[in-house]
């Protein structure tokens, strides 16, 4: 039971979160479970609590962290930001699952670093946003920061063994959304509804939207330069509807290594959390028998611009990516609220960073200040009538 690996997980009642307490269900004594965060889920987050008893837990509001600490007199309750960072820093944890999603998974995840632990990252926003201050730090500090994303996970799996040199190029697959095929006129007709229903993934709501307009390749775009220290020239989207191969490495000598396994979250989750070594589980292998019609096609970036906005916005760098993503998720959380149309989701991003005045070498508060704004930005659009 001392070999036990200390775990916080910021997120537990989000579709990561999740998963990772299932994974850690699955391997049981190898983990435990020392600190939690949670949204606005109250209800699962306290039965979370009775069953992994951890020592420090956060939510986001005042008035549900004083539930908890009614019923949990014993555990430190905290809430908010501060809430979150207090969970990601706690003395006891080795390595933080960032599960959360948007820019508020930063500040927490910066800190965690800072303070030594290993980084099991979920979170999109943290790389995208701040990659450069994140890689460097983490340099200094010795951390790992490992990819729970599948397709990171499967280009991490890809390269390990190999010299950084021998990589020519890495190549993103992504299944497409549910849109996969539509012209910019099926795409007037499409409501939010529409957009949810992802024909692979089980995911979040704002994550699965993302994957629609292909601005969640973007993201991934933008992760994979500062996981894997790669230029944008070498980063290749490809559409694999099938979502079998999760990634791809191609290397200079010709050959392409690919990873494949069930569309299943938990096997990158517990690739993060056990690396660097497998462990024997009960997840669902994959079939090859029944999985011999594999295709692949080209991004159509005319019908689905978002995918080039994230290009430019990393090969732009300093503060732009914030912007960008600011703008997305706030165009996004828009037409979650039917309060504007699929298409408007790419033209309100690139309005946004076009207005932008960029700052070349940001640091995390000018980073976070960037994100706000175009935020802001985006509901003077929309009161303005775009």
């Amino acid at each position: 039971m001392n070999n036990e690996k200390k775990v916080a997980i910021l997120g537990t009642t989000g579709s990561i979160g999740t998963q990772t307490l299932e994974v850690i269900r699955v391997l049981k004594n190898r983990f435990k479970v020392v600190g939690m965060s949670a949204g606005e889920n109250l209800d699962l987050f306290i039965d979370q609590i009775k069953e992994f008893k951890p020592r420090i837990v956060s939510i986001n509001s005042e008035e549900h962290a004083k539930k908890i600490k009614y019923i949990f007199p014993d555990i430190e309750v905290e809430y908010g930001l501060k809430g979150l960072t207090a969970v990601s820093s706690f003395d006891e944890a080795e390595i933080v699952v960032v599960a959360v999603t948007g820019g508020i998974g930063l500040i927490p995840t910066y800190e965690a670093i800072k303070k030594g632990k290993d980084i099991a990252l979920a979170n999109k926003e943290t790389l995208v946003m701040a990659g450069n201050l994140i890689i460097t730090e983490s340099k200094k500090r010795d951390v790992e920061i490992l990819p729970i994303d599948s397709e990171h996970s499967a280009i991490f799996q890809c390269i390990e063994g190999n010299k950084h040199e021998h990589i020519d190029r890495l190549i993103l697959t992504a299944s497409g959304g549910p849109f996969r095929g539509f012209n910019k006129e099926d795409l007037k007709k499409v409501t939010s509804v529409d957009a949810l229903k992802h024909p692979n993934w089980k995911m979040g709501k704002k994550i699965t939207v993302d994957s629609a307009t292909l601005m969640n390749k973007g993201l991934e775009v933008i992760e994979a330069k500062w996981f894997f220290n790669i230029d944008y020239d070498k980063i290749d989207v490809v559409i694999h509807p099938q979502s079998i191969i999760h990634s791809m490495v191609e290397f200079i000598d010709g050959s392409i290594i690919a990873q494949i396994s069930e569309t299943d979250m938990r096997i990158p989750i517990q690739y993060a959390l056990t690396y660097p070594n497998r462990v024997l589980n009960n997840f669902k292998r994959i079939d090859l028998l029944k999985s011999n019609n594999l295709t692949f096609e080209q991004p159509d970036t005319d019908t689905f611009p978002c995918l080039n906005l994230a290009y430019e916005a990393g090969r732009i760098a300093g503060t732009m990516p914030a912007v960008m993503n600011g703008a997305n998720d706030e165009a996004v959380r828009l037409f979650l609220k039917n309060e504007i149309h699929f298409l408007e989701i790419p033209t309100i991003i690139e309005k946004i960073m076009n207005k932008h005045d960029l700052i070349k070498n940001p640091n995390i508060h000018e980073i976070m200040e960037a994100e706000k704004w175009a935020k802001e930005e985006v509901n003077h659009l929309k009161l303005q009538g775009r």
